[in-house]
């Protein structure tokens, strides 16, 4: 009975504990879901910002925020002078943030390198039987995976297996996946795996999912230490402009080359050559079909790529809101979110239709990269740029894996995954775009005047100056700026560079209305936080998953519209709870791999046992929000330094209570609904230190949210 009342006792403390964070976020959720814009014209009515607002808020928008150090060093400096310096990164040195991916190898690897040392298990399987060189051992379990797949109840997944596309953390997707059925599968699949794994080490490979954990990897560490943050605010912006998701197929070895040699060195650049560059990268040309867009003329003969299929549905989205989603959703079936084993399965997708023209990518280079979905292009005009793009393929789009390359010249592995031209697929005939003809026997030229059209049009012009100023300035910019910043945009002929000057030389940029009026996104608010701790990180993938948890996996947004960039997409309880969380884990140095040293930001107001809550917390609040907070979130913290934050506990129910709610619940972010009605306290300690307490509660507050 003692023993009983004892775990009694404690499971009520846990309980108290869980409702008490949740509880906090409840209350920090309330101000943010409030219009952030709106709420900063009411609390300040000064005309201007002081200069040390301004400073800070060049940090938190051209950068992901103030390091210790940082505002001095832009003040002796000059705001006009910092913000030219990072408009020019490439005479800025970056030393450090170079020394931190030196070790992560698949960045400088070619494609067909990867290809090559990080083979797909089953294509290379596959390729070694074609050769005979299948070993015996490899062959049998094989075979009794196989046999193991067919023995399981239509409809569910294998053993150990996901419904999830293979590139997604398993930490962020498939929590609690079984990993032995009763039918006596996952022995089969782990004996399986083993020989796997021993057959790579033994001939020098390594498994895919080592290139997006680098790739991830690498984004953080350049966030965090580049001193050229601006071009890695830009890298985090045009990455999401030009969505690719690495769980489709090959674009996980595709990828690489995407981030090294298309995103980086166009990001400040004409955006007609940032245009040009994805349209011709051969990650944006298989995740969305357009490798295997031919004419239903093309001759047909023994080329692989002649005789690929593709979807040719109608794509022309001029729908709105969810249904505009679900209409990607069916133009890309293999990119929904897997569902509930339990639940019932949806219909099979229809046979694709014979070879043809595959209309994705033109309507999504129309609606999403150039035009916008009120550019003013028809059904016909979808049409017509995806016959100007017929024949823009890849070379061995999918590697063929280390034992197909033996089998190849020495020129056809080195063009593995790289983009050609193949005139035999492309539609010569005459087109006309948006009223312009374009006269027939272009070849590849078609392609080209297409992107040479869009990149020109006002239409263009407007969109990419409205999502610009939305992202920099606040979420719904003053239509005043839009139409100057796209009229810089039309005048310097799509001049990157010259857009954001125009965008941080504003009085709208250099506002009281935008300051902290923009809501933090997950990756955006992770590397803000190591930041302005001074936190040092090798950016492993225990903090991968933790950006995961927050919503915002990188490279897995599984359409082509990328992350939202408003608040409204970010601001719900179930969404607080996981950044107070965040913060706690953070501080109490409980993210392998991520150190903060916290006693020697706390200084002198926290020695010895007699420790003065409130000067801690006040120090803590200058160093972390420039002293800048509301009087309820003070009222929050304060209530809370006396109590304790406890260990891992059951999942707390926390449902959704609006359309915004669920847009940030779901997002796109491949966190399931069965995820989503239950969030989980993951302080895993009691965290009696009150330093560490302040800290991971003051980044969660509402105005560290903001930047």
């Amino acid at each position: 009975m003692r023993i009983f009342k004892q775990n009694f006792t404690a499971a009520v403390q846990v309980a108290r504990r869980a409702l008490a964070l949740v509880s906090i976020a409840a209350v920090f959720a309330t101000p943010l879901s409030i219009d952030v814009g709106a709420q900063e014209k009411t609390k300040s009515k000064a005309s201007r910002l002081s200069d040390a607002q301004r400073i800070l808020h060049l940090l938190n928008r051209l950068g992901f925020g103030a390091r210790p150090g940082d505002v001095e060093r832009v003040k002796a400096m000059g705001v006009e002078r910092y913000i030219e310096q990072q408009l020019n990164p490439g005479k800025i040195s970056d030393a450090l943030a170079e020394s931190k991916v030196k070790d992560l190898s698949t960045l400088s690897m070619s494609t067909a390198q990867l290809y090559e040392k990080y083979p797909q298990p089953g294509q290379l399987i596959r390729q070694l039987q074609r050769r005979g060189d299948l070993p015996d051992d490899l062959a049998v379990a094989r075979q009794n995976r196989g046999k193991a797949s067919e023995s399981q109840t239509p409809g569910q997944p294998a053993s150990g297996a996901s419904m999830m596309p293979e590139a997604m953390p398993r930490t962020a997707t498939e929590s609690n996946v079984s990993r032995a059925d009763s039918v006596g599968a996952g022995r089969n699949n782990e004996e399986y795996r083993r020989i796997i794994r021993d057959y790579y080490l033994q001939n020098g490979l390594q498994q895919p999912q080592r290139i997006t954990a680098e790739l991830q990897a690498s984004r953080i560490l350049r966030a965090v230490y580049s001193e050229r943050q601006l071009q890695e605010v830009l890298v985090d912006f045009w990455t999401n402009h030009f969505n690719v998701f690495a769980g489709k197929g090959a674009d996980r070895w595709l990828l690489t080359s995407y981030d090294r040699d298309t995103i980086r060195p166009n990001t400040m650049g004409k955006f007609h050559d940032l245009l040009l560059a994805t349209a011709q990268s051969p990650a944006m040309l298989f995740y969305l079909d357009n490798f295997q867009s031919a004419s239903p003329n093309a001759p047909v003969g023994g080329n692989r790529r002649n005789r690929a299929r593709a979807r040719g549905e109608s794509v022309l989205d001029s729908l709105s809101g969810g249904r505009r989603q679900e209409r990607r959703m069916n133009r890309y079936p293999e990119m929904r979110p897997a569902q509930d084993p339990n639940m019932p399965q949806a219909p099979a997708q229809p046979p694709r239709r014979p070879r043809g023209i595959n209309e994705n990518y033109a309507c999504e280079l129309m609606e999403l990269h150039t035009l916008g979905v009120d550019g003013g292009y028809t059904q016909k005009d979808v049409q017509e740029v995806a016959r100007c793009f017929t024949g823009w393929t890849i070379f061995a789009p999918r590697g063929g894996g280390a034992a197909a390359m033996t089998l190849m010249g020495k020129g056809a592995r080195e063009n593995a995954g790289k983009f050609y031209f193949n005139a035999r697929m492309h539609d010569e005939g005459e087109k006309t775009v948006l009223g312009q003809k374009i006269p027939a026997g272009g070849g590849m030229k078609d392609g080209l005047l297409v992107l040479d059209i869009l990149a020109r049009h006002p239409s263009t012009a407007n969109f990419i100056a409205k999502k610009i100023t939305r992202y920099f300035v606040q979420d719904n910019p003053p239509s005043a700026l839009i139409d100057r910043v796209a009229a810089q945009f039309s005048k310097s002929n799509g001049d990157i560079r010259e857009t954001l000057r125009a965008v941080f030389l504003s009085p709208e940029f250099d506002s009281p209305e935008a300051y902290r009026a923009k809501v933090k996104r997950p990756f955006e608010l992770a590397i803000s936080a190591i930041r302005t701790l001074g936190a040092e990180t090798n950016g492993g993938p225990q903090l991968h998953q933790w950006i995961a948890r927050m919503g915002e996996p990188l490279y897995l947004y599984q359409t082509p519209n990328g992350y939202s960039d408003t608040a409204e997409s970010w601001v719900n309880t179930g969404g607080l709870l996981e950044r107070l969380n965040f913060g706690l884990t953070l501080a109490s140095n409980r993210i392998p791999g991520t150190r903060v040293d916290l006693k020697s930001l706390a200084g002198a107001v926290a020695n010895g046992q007699a420790v003065d809550k409130a000067s801690i917390m006040d120090r803590f609040l200058n160093l972390i929000v420039a002293g800048e907070i509301s009087p309820r979130t003070r009222e929050t913290l304060l209530k809370q330094l006396d109590q304790e934050v406890g260990p891992p506990i059951q999942p707390v129910a926390v449902e959704p209570a609006s359309r915004a709610d669920n847009m940030a619940g779901n997002n796109g972010n491949n966190i399931q609904p069965r995820q989503r009605r239950q969030q989980f306290v993951r302080a895993d300690a009691n965290i009696t230190d009150p330093v560490t307490r302040i800290v991971g509660l003051i980044l969660g507050s509402p105005e560290f949210q903001r930047q």
